[in-house]
């Protein structure tokens, strides 16, 4: 397959876009991810034991913010992006999610990997996240040991405080693993 220079140029956006939007959740960076989001996103979630379901930027940053906070730890690194053009203006990406998500107080430690399936639009600011799906691949969750020392923690500082977080119960399902569909 060949592209045309504007492709070329577009792919590299699109990679971007999605390692800003890793980034901006690790850190806590909510300003700047909410630049990754069209207005009217549409988000679909299938976990090892929950399924997340969000429409529109504003409950999109707010789930993020509130789920991702000064009291967890995370890690999110897409790799082998497949992205291939609808048309001018939009295109679909699949890729390689590995995630870590570490909750100090529940002591617990997730590592798990996932497919995201995206699709992006070009808008007036550039290319835009439209609509993203993952299914988990594997989700391994294990115990903290107390030896454990936590000596960086960028989310404790720049993440959301506990009175300043959202309940996000209101667009997760939770289910036992045997209950998965």
């Amino acid at each position: 397959m060949s592209y045309t220079l504007q492709q070329l140029s577009d792919l590299e956006e699109i990679r971007q876009l999605k390692s800003r939007y890793f980034r901006c959740i690790d850190t806590g960076n909510h300003a700047e991810l909410a630049t990754c989001f069209a207005e009217d996103v549409t988000v679909d979630y299938r976990g090892g034991g929950y399924r997340l379901q969000v429409s529109g930027r504003a409950d999109m940053v707010e789930f993020i913010a509130s789920a991702f906070h000064s009291d967890v730890v995370a890690m999110h690194h897409g790799h082998t992006p497949e992205i291939t053009f609808v048309d001018a203006d939009t295109a679909k990406g699949t890729w390689y999610l590995e995630d870590r998500f570490i909750d100090p107080a529940r002591g617990e430690h997730t590592v798990g990997s996932s497919l995201y399936y995206d699709t992006y639009v070009r808008t007036a600011e550039g290319w835009r996240l439209k609509h993203s799906e993952y299914d988990r691949v594997y989700e391994l969750v294990s115990p903290i040991s107390e030896a454990t020392e936590l000596r960086a923690h960028m989310l404790a500082s720049t993440g959301r405080k506990p009175h300043e977080r959202v309940d996000t119960t209101r667009w997760l399902e939770w289910y036992d693993q045997g209950e998965q569909g």
